[in-house]
């Protein structure tokens, strides 16, 4: 369970002691606004949900980091790979609080753990899943060098697909960028 480092975040594995920062941010409205169903997580599913990334590791060897910001040590978010049964592709995703917003760090730390699923983990192909109207990760998508490939019914509502391959990635120079 590799953690990776960029100049301002950590991504590292889940610990207990990040539960509450968890649940504060799946509580939060507009954190939660394009996940899942949309709704809030109560605390006891958002330690269900956090265990079950955690469980993601145990059962895929991957998953979804804990995003933490180097300078002060608090939990910024989550980043990383999900692929669960049922699931479209090896996808990765983010998901960051509300006051890390506008700081680059979803593009920052989504494209490490993309750097880490072509090199490291020989992926061929990424994918990310984003409702229509969250505009702001659809310009992380961008930036990261994903295009948009078609759409999927996904939980009850439409996503749109962004995806990229390795060679893709590489060709254009997205590797060291």
């Amino acid at each position: 369970m590799q953690t990776l480092r960029t100049e301002r975040l950590v991504l590292r594995m889940f610990r207990e002691d990040d539960f509450e920062q968890y649940a504060a941010l799946m509580a939060d409205p507009e954190v939660r606004r394009y996940l899942g169903d949309g709704r809030p997580l109560s605390r006891t599913d958002a330690w269900w949900q956090l265990a079950m990334l955690v469980g993601h590791w145990q059962l895929k060897g991957y998953g979804v980091w804990a995003v933490e910001e180097a300078a002060t040590g608090r939990l910024a978010g989550r980043i990383g790979f999900f692929n669960p049964e049922g699931w479209p592709g090896f996808e990765l995703g983010w998901t960051l609080g509300r006051e890390f917003w506008g700081r680059g760090y979803a593009t920052e730390g989504a494209r490490r753990a993309l750097a880490y699923g072509f090199e490291e983990m020989r992926r061929e192909r990424v994918i990310s899943l984003i409702r229509p109207d969250n505009l702001a990760s659809i310009r992380v998508a961008e930036r990261l060098g994903e295009r948009r490939e078609g759409s999927v019914e996904l939980l009850g509502s439409t996503a749109l697909v962004y995806g990229v391959t390795r060679e893709d990635w590489h060709d254009r120079g997205l590797s060291h960028s």
